[in-house]
């Protein structure tokens, strides 16, 4: 027992590693441009975009701007006014701190800049119904597709063309001045066109695709809905001219943070095998594959041969079948020990580097060839909770959830699977 005590501590330091690598702390002073004379705007939204801010005023003192974040992820600034909101589905704090950033951007000149600061969750926070749709019904279209397993690719779509600050709206709204924008990814492949669905780059996507998603994962619109996708396509497109003055760069990226904990784990003389950083799928789907490949890489493996550590990151997705708490992360790592069946020798663990897995405050979950049998011990039936997606409430009944809190970044889902030779 004391080796998976310190099997996990291990893992838990290689999470702790990958979420450092994507402080806004160390990535963004890197990247701001010299600041200028004239005004400076500083506006933004996401997880990390508090954190994001704070580290601008780091490198420049005060500055003019506001950003929105998710609630418990503000951060002490001093001239960057930090609104709170709701996420992954939207509230008025959010409609309503998105209006005063519009207002913000207007009357903006050719000599002004804007630093906008994006990362994951600006889809949510950032909201502004396009149209005659409300809140409410914002709120609706939101949730349904959180629960329908669609890739976020395809969720982000949708939302541009149902906002008036996405995809490049946003850039549109500061033009003409100049726009530096500081992204970090959380979407599999770091395209700045899906990370927060976009709002300062533009996009080829029609009302006509946002529909066929919508058709495709069983969407139910409103009239208002049906009658903006069949509207004028407002979503800009990547050669508008109101983008000529924007520049975007991914400042931190899933893949940093992977090699950072594959670097760790190498300097320990772990040997390291990266499998993807734009993993995505159901849940349950890739710890099963997952799974399979572990036990084939232990069973090829010499005993003499040193532990060997799988790592892998991007966004998987969770079908909602059940009324249990859970998340993507807690699910795979739940469906990875179901699949394993207490494999000796086989450690893991799955968390969100934002902290937040899907319903619940909690990052993720740690995995071991004890799991199952701590479970029998506390009378909870893996497969029962795997059924009616509660794997929070599995992996909090053994004691083996990662709670972090807030970590202030955002790069999406870390995986690391530890085989020993056996």
């Amino acid at each position: 027992m004391s080796g998976d005590i310190q099997i996990a501590a291990k893992l838990r330091a290689y999470f702790d590693i990958a979420v450092a690598a994507a402080d806004p702390m160390r990535c963004v002073p890197a990247a701001l441009p010299p600041r200028p004379k004239g005004r400076v705007v500083i506006v933004g939204a996401g997880k990390a975009s508090a954190r994001m801010a704070e580290a601008v005023e780091s490198a420049w003192g005060p500055c003019e701007g506001l950003v929105i974040t998710r609630y418990g992820y503000g951060r002490p600034c001093a001239g960057i006014e930090i609104v709170e909101a709701a996420h992954p589905v939207p509230d008025a704090a959010g409609a309503a701190a998105t209006a005063r950033m519009l207002e913000l951007l207007q009357g903006l000149g050719e000599g002004d800049l804007v630093v906008a600061l994006i990362s994951g969750g600006a889809s949510a926070l950032l909201v502004s119904p396009a149209g005659d749709i409300t809140l409410e019904e914002k709120q609706a279209v939101n949730a349904a597709l959180l629960a329908s397993g669609a890739p976020i690719t395809q969720m982000n779509t949708v939302r541009k063309h149902l906002s008036r600050v996405k995809g490049g709206q946003l850039a549109a709204a500061a033009y003409p001045a100049k726009m530096a924008s500081l992204v970090i990814s959380d979407v599999a492949g770091d395209d700045p066109a899906f990370i927060a669905s976009g709002p300062t780059v533009g996009d080829a996507s029609t009302p006509d695709d946002a529909r066929a998603i919508l058709t495709r994962w069983g969407i139910e619109i409103p009239a208002s809905v049906d009658a903006v996708l069949n509207g004028p396509r407002a979503v800009l497109s990547p050669g508008d001219d109101r983008l000529s003055t924007c520049s975007t760069e991914v400042i931190a990226a899933p893949s940093q943070s992977l090699e950072a904990a594959a670097e760790a784990a190498r300097a320990q003389g772990f040997e390291v095998e990266i499998l993807g950083d734009a993993i995505e799928g159901e849940a349950r789907e890739v710890a099963a594959e997952q799974a399979e490949l572990a036990l084939a890489r232990q069973a090829g493996r010499k005993p003499s041969d040193p532990p060997l550590l799988l790592l892998s990151g991007g966004e998987c997705t969770v079908t909602r079948r059940g009324d249990g708490i859970g998340g993507p992360n807690a699910e795979y790592a739940l469906a990875l020990a179901v699949a394993l069946k207490g494999a000796p020798g086989i450690h893991a663990i799955a968390g969100d580097t934002d902290g937040v897995d899907g319903a619940a405050e909690v990052a993720g979950a740690l995995v071991s060839p004890e799991t199952l049998e701590k479970a029998r011990a506390a009378g909870i039936s893996p497969e029962d909770a795997l059924a009616v997606n509660d794997a929070h409430g599995f992996f909090a009944a053994i004691g083996d959830q990662v709670v972090t809190g807030p970590t202030l970044t955002n790069v999406n889902d870390f995986r690391a699977v530890l085989i020993e030779p056996v």
